[in-house]
């Protein structure tokens, strides 16, 4: 399974010489099985750049998964050059997020005067498929969503193959059950063993008092969640809009301290745009 992180940032899309380590774009994560099956998860700002690697590399056929529909999660969509291919075939799978339709939580980012191509005029061919709640096979790899404790709903993924797990929770807030949410036990034992997990990480643990219900997490509730949770490696995600470089360097480093304090065997890390991961 490989998997690699076009964008990582939280909310909006920054620019800056303070955000050049991790990176500006907003969540689009492209997750590829043995076989080479490709599985899309959001269109926030990254999937831009993804858009034109496809089409470099003659990708037509994919598998597109969304974690919810705040803006900063489907903004890049009209941006997707894919879409204008006739040659793209997309397979979208819908959630229980909202309650419009998966297609509709697309449509909505090319609605006019907003955009100026509608979304019935573009050329890539979409299927709309359910996603088992109980799981399913997409691009050779086992999927299983889980509810995420987010306002408006949300579903975090559960990605299988040969042996190794990811698991992506993002705008997921610990602190606080949300309505559909569920507890960190539960989250928990969805992430019993993962090699990887990505988790929500936006807050620092002084901010959230004042954001909490907003729908985000601490980094230390993340780190309390992997080591409950026993995953081998914790990516940090969902960088704060304001949050620079050396501060998210500082959060790691702090995040890796208490992990060693522990005794536990897990890595660390701030998740980068551009980052590349071989499970």
């Amino acid at each position: 399974m490989k998997i690699k992180f076009w964008g990582a940032r939280g909310s909006i899309p920054v620019s800056g010489k303070q955000y050049l380590k991790y990176g500006g774009c907003t969540t689009c994560v492209e997750v590829r099985s043995k076989k080479d099956g490709l599985i899309i998860i959001d269109a926030g700002s990254g999937i831009r750049l993804l858009g034109k690697e496809l089409l470099k590399n003659s990708d037509h056929v994919f598998n597109m998964l969304f974690t919810h529909s705040h803006w900063d999660h489907v903004l890049g969509f009209p941006f997707f050059a894919p879409i204008y291919n006739n040659k793209t075939r997309i397979r979208i799978m819908g959630c229980s997020y909202s309650s419009d339709s998966v297609r509709e939580i697309i449509a909505k980012t090319m609605q006019p005067p907003g955009f100026p191509v509608k979304f019935e005029e573009i050329s890539a061919r979409f299927e709309f498929a359910s996603l088992c709640v109980g799981g399913c096979e997409i691009g050779g790899m086992n999927v299983l969503p889980i509810d995420l404790s987010h306002p408006n709903h949300g579903l975090g993924y559960k990605f299988s193959e040969a042996g190794k797990t990811f698991v992506f929770l993002t705008d997921n807030e610990l602190g606080y059950i949300h309505p559909g949410g569920q507890t960190p036990e539960t989250y928990a034992a969805f992430s019993r063993g993962a090699d990887l997990l990505v988790h929500d990480a936006d807050y620092t643990p002084e901010e959230y008092p004042r954001r909490k219900t907003w729908g985000h997490s601490t980094w230390e509730q993340a780190l309390d969640l992997a080591l409950a949770s026993g995953a081998r490696a914790l990516g940090l995600f969902h960088h704060n809009q304001d949050r620079s470089d050396s501060e998210l360097d500082g959060i790691v480093a702090e995040c890796a301290r208490r992990a060693r304090k522990a005794g536990a065997r897990l890595k660390c890390f701030g998740v980068r745009e551009g980052q590349e991961i071989n499970l």
